[in-house]
């Protein structure tokens, strides 16, 4: 059962197609209280969503590489649907397995522009919708592997290193948006049984299912700046 069951919350929520975000979603949307937004590029699935949904849950489809030169097309749809944000989720994220020397330029790019720039601009034009009398909250999902001080492994360099800057960023605008009313906290998942996972660690069985982790994602959304604020916090039972 979430938490806040009586209060009126707006919520934005990223990769919301699979996995995780998926999940995160369609436990959402079970509180008729919560209007939630998710924003992915599969549009046949997110139109699966809002027909289970209470009339709570508006899809739109988009793809995040491409806004920087989109942002206002994606602006005007969030703002159609809502006129301020309590919880932004940034879970949408890539993950490619190679030795470090046979990345290319574009693989490296890609990685940056979905880990880190993409929800890095997201937040950047939603904020004028967040904060003010009410507090709100921001949550990037980051992972162990950009966790300092954790376990490495070849062929996930570059994810990891976009990891380690999404977590950063975190810990950076959490101080910059004190006076604003808008927290930010970073959650280091670890093995968990998805896509991503598959292609990180093939073969690999994690002991946590994507529902598992997604009921702990949207409940720590809801609640947990009332207790952390700038905290990169470890979520793994095994890493991987």
């Amino acid at each position: 059962m979430l938490l806040n069951k009586n209060i009126n919350m707006n919520i934005v929520v990223t990769g919301c197609s699979q996995g995780i975000g998926y999940e995160i979603a369609n436990i959402l949307i079970e509180n008729k209280a919560n209007h939630v937004i998710g924003i992915a590029r599969n549009a046949e699935i997110l139109k699966q969503i809002e027909n289970k949904a209470n009339n709570n849950f508006t899809g739109i489809p988009f793809d995040l590489s491409t806004i920087f030169r989109n942002h206002e097309q994606l602006l005007e749809k969030i703002k159609y649907r809502f006129e301020h944000i309590d919880v932004l989720i940034n879970n949408a994220g890539m993950l490619i397995n190679k030795p470090f020397g046979e990345y290319s330029y574009d693989e490296i790019e890609q990685l940056f522009y979905i880990n880190l720039f993409a929800p890095a601009e997201l937040i950047h034009i939603l904020i004028p919708f967040m904060g003010g009398k009410s507090r709100t909250h921001i949550v990037n999902i980051g992972s162990m592997g950009g966790y300092q001080g954790s376990s490495k492994y070849n062929g996930l360099s570059w994810y990891s290193s976009s990891k380690a800057a999404i977590a950063n960023l975190s810990e950076s605008l959490a101080e910059e948006f004190k006076e604003l009313n808008i927290d930010v906290n970073c959650l280091a998942l670890g093995a968990v049984n998805s896509e991503m996972l598959s292609v990180a660690f093939p073969g690999y069985k994690a002991p946590v299912n994507p529902d598992e982790v997604g009921k702990f994602i949207a409940d720590f959304a809801l609640t947990g700046n009332k207790l952390f604020n700038g905290r990169i916090i470890p979520v793994a039972l095994s890493n991987p």
